[in-house]
C-alpha cells in the first residue's frame, strides 16, 4: 500500500514537473504563426495573433540591421538592439529572439534580469567581464571573455556584461523566449513610477535618506 502510494506521489511530482517545464512560450500549433496587428484579418491565436497563412511572405521572417552598431554615447556606455517578435514578426510561436549588444570602451550592461528567458551569448569583439548571481544564498559566477568566447545566462538571474577593453565590443545573445522581457535593477529599483517610498529603500539598503534621495534622482 505504502509502495502504491508513493508511485502516485511520484507520478504526480514529475507531471507537475512537465507542466512547470512547457510553462514558457507555447509551442507552435502550426508550421507558423506570423504576428499580426490587425485581429479582424486574423485566423489564429497563437502568442500574438497570427496572418492569415495566404498573406504571409519572406519579409516577415526577415529583419536587417544588426552589422549597424548602436549608439553608446549615454550614461553606462551600452546600447542593444533587440530582435523580438515586435520587430521580427514571424517569430511568433518560435520562443526564440536575438539581441546586439554595443559597448564603449568600459561600457556596461548594468545588472538587469530576463523574466521569461535563458540567454547564451558569443563576444564578436573586445573582452567582456560577464556573471551572473544565483537566488540564496546568492553566489556569483563570473568569467572574462575575449572574441569567440560564449557564455550562458540561467533565466531570471541577475546578470551583467562589462567591456574591460580599452575599445569597443560587441555581443550577439540568442534568448529562449519570443519577447524575453528585461528588468534592469537600478532602474526598477531607483525609478520606478511612482517612486518606491524612500523607508523601504533606506531600511533595505540601509543607508542615508540623502543616499536614496541622490539614487532616485539618477533614474
Amino acid at each position: 500500500m505504502i509502495k502504491g502510494v508513493t508511485y502516485l506521489i511520484t507520478v504526480a511530482l514529475l507531471a507537475l514537473a512537465s507542466s512547470l517545464v512547457s510553462a514558457y512560450d507555447p509551442s507552435p500549433l502550426q508550421d507558423f504563426c506570423v504576428a499580426i496587428n490587425n485581429t479582424n484579418s486574423a485566423v489564429f491565436v497563437n502568442g500574438k495573433f497570427c496572418k492569415d497563412p495566404a498573406a504571409v511572405t519572406a519579409d516577415d521572417f526577415f529583419f536587417p540591421g544588426l552589422n549597424i552598431p548602436s549608439i553608446t554615447a549615454n550614461k553606462v556606455g551600452f546600447n542593444v538592439t533587440l530582435v523580438t517578435v515586435d520587430l521580427l514578426p514571424g517569430l511568433n510561436t518560435l520562443g526564440i529572439s536575438l539581441a546586439r549588444l554595443d559597448f564603449a570602451p568600459y561600457g556596461l550592461d548594468p545588472p538587469h534580469i530576463h523574466p521569461r528567458a535563458s540567454e547564451i551569448l558569443v563576444v564578436a569583439e573586445g573582452t567582456l567581464l560577464v556573471g551572473f548571481v544565483t537566488s540564496n544564498p546568492n553566489k556569483l559566477f563570473t568569467k572574462v571573455l575575449n572574441k569567440g568566447d560564449v557564455f550562458a545566462f540561467p533565466i531570471g538571474l541577475i546578470h551583467f556584461q562589462f567591456n574591460i577593453g580599452q575599445t569597443n565590443a560587441v555581443a550577439f545573445a540568442g534568448l529562449n523566449s519570443q519577447n524575453p522581457g528585461v528588468i534592469t535593477i537600478a532602474n526598477a529599483v531607483f525609478g520606478s513610477n511612482p517612486p518606491i517610498n524612500p523607508d523601504v529603500l533606506i531600511k533595505a539598503f540601509q543607508v542615508d535618506k540623502n543616499v536614496v534621495d541622490y539614487l532616485q534622482k539618477q533614474f
